[in-house]
């Protein structure tokens, strides 16, 4: 056995049957949730249960992390999402067009996190428009890490069963 088929047994690029796809996949859906808008939520925690220093570090950070968001969305916004829908539609296209595996798997990962951005910059403004603090902002906060793990629930259903139509299809199981 030669270096170059060791390496890819190793990585196997049938994504829906290998280990590795499926350890990303629950590693970005669990930093997402654990990172909302930015700021981690056991912050957001700290600060509902300690007040105080904790309360100020959690507004000031949300603050810093919506400034950012809103002002790249201002101006970059629309080269980013012209750019973000030629990627997914590509990745589409790829996938489920044509058949590539890879390609299905980037994008049953990239389209619910495109979902997640969008819904961290529709935080960011709710949060600056309504000029949240104290309880208002953790409550925000809380709300936006329950829509994130809803769309991360649902992203992880999908794609479980797609891997698995695929696997039994296509895959080791399937002809």
């Amino acid at each position: 056995m030669d270096w170059y088929s060791t390496v890819f047994e190793l990585i196997d690029m049938r994504s829906f049957s290998n280990l590795w796809f499926w350890i990303a996949l629950a590693v970005v859906w669990s930093t997402s949730s654990h990172w909302v808008i930015g700021v981690p939520y056991d912050l957001v925690v700290r600060a509902g249960r300690a007040g105080g220093q904790a309360q100020i570090d959690l507004e000031d950070l949300v603050r810093i992390y919506s400034n950012r968001m809103l002002y790249i969305s201002e101006v970059a916004g629309l080269w980013i999402l012209g750019i973000a829908c030629a990627f997914l539609t590509g990745l589409c296209l790829l996938g489920f067009w044509y058949g590539v595996e890879f390609a299905q798997a980037l994008f049953l990962l990239m389209f619910p996190l495109s979902l997640v951005g969008l819904l961290n910059l529709a935080t960011a403004r709710r949060i600056r428009a309504r000029d949240l603090h104290g309880d208002g902002l953790r409550r925000q906060m809380r709300r936006h890490r329950l829509y994130t793990q809803m769309i991360g629930l649902f992203a992880i259903f999908v794609t479980a069963m797609w891997g698995m139509y695929q696997n039994m299809n296509h895959g080791a199981l399937g002809g």
